[in-house]
């Protein structure tokens, strides 16, 4: 479906390679999603049963996960790490460097990168 919704979208030289492609696309982001919904329902059960959210509310949490996890997978990977060690580990820019083994300005861009996903996702393309 997402092929279809394309403009740009030429014929494949090789087209059994160009599924197998897809394919395995499909497959990794299919278990990613699945490691995602199974840490998330690990974490739900350490909440005492008194402070649960209700079934909806979860529902709703794990939909929210996998739409941030969609947004973030169109990140490189260095990009997706410096985005999360800044907004859940609340690192700065410098730790994140050195553990990256990036520059500061580098990090800097990944954050620009993280936070306009963030942004399109919420409003759209910049016009």
């Amino acid at each position: 479906m997402r092929l279809l919704g394309r403009e740009d979208l030429k014929a494949p030289r090789e087209p059994r390679a160009f599924l197998v492609a897809i394919a395995k696309g499909l497959l990794f982001d299919y278990f990613r999603r699945a490691a995602l919904e199974q840490a998330y329902l690990t974490e739900l059960m350490l909440i005492p049963e008194a402070e649960q959210p209700s079934a909806e509310e979860q529902q709703m949490i794990l939909e929210d996960l996998k739409n941030i996890d969609r947004l973030l997978g169109r990140l490189s990977s260095k990009a997706r790490a410096a985005f999360l060690y800044n907004r859940l580990d609340g690192l700065g820019h410098a730790e994140i460097a050195e553990r990256l083994g990036v520059s500061v300005p580098r990090v800097r861009q990944y954050l620009a990168q993280g936070i306009r996903q963030c942004y399109i996702a919420l409003y759209g393309e910049p016009t």
